[in-house]
């Protein structure tokens, strides 16, 4: 025992000054270890700044119920454009127009043709012929792009003009 104090006693300054480095070694870590937590505690704060939840755990929980809702909407959305396209089919979206002089005895084209047809060509050709003393019109039903009736040249230029039509 007495040796292992006359090496202390003998040492004394080495152990003093070994020890001080060590501390000051120990007081730099300690200071970069505080300055690391505090640079993540900052992130941290700005991470769940304007949350409700109070924790990162719980801000996700909230971001992953909000995806859901989302999610959930854009379904309904998606639904609801799907049955919009397949009622828009039915809509009329082709218009073929033509004005002609049905008689040439008259002086103007007053006599017209239109063909209303839908995406699917469905629809029909209305034709007012205008005479001097009488106007008749009529409609023919268009099937698929085609009537079961006979068309006049007029109406058949008319129904040609809608089917040419690009539909968006």
């Amino acid at each position: 025992m007495e040796l292992i104090f006359n090496i202390f006693t003998d040492y004394i300054t080495e152990i003093v000054i070994a020890m001080s480095l060590l501390n000051i070694i120990l007081l730099l870590l300690y200071i970069t270890s505080r300055v690391k937590i505090s640079s993540i505690t900052s992130k941290y704060d700005r991470l769940v700044e304007g949350s409700t939840a109070h924790s990162l755990e719980g801000m996700l929980f909230e971001h992953i119920d909000d995806i859901r809702d989302t999610k959930g909407q854009i379904s309904e959305i998606k639904k609801y454009c799907e049955n919009l396209d397949d009622r828009l089919q039915f809509c009329l979206q082709r218009i073929g127009f033509i004005r002609y002089n049905a008689f040439n005895d008259m002086g103007s084209d007053l006599s017209f043709s239109v063909a209303l047809l839908d995406d699917r060509l469905n629809g029909f050709v209305i034709t007012s012929i205008y005479g001097r003393n009488e106007s008749k019109t009529y409609a023919k039903p268009i099937v698929k792009g085609d009537s079961n009736y006979p068309l006049s040249v007029e109406e058949i230029q008319a129904l040609d003009r809608a089917k040419k039509q690009s539909v968006s």
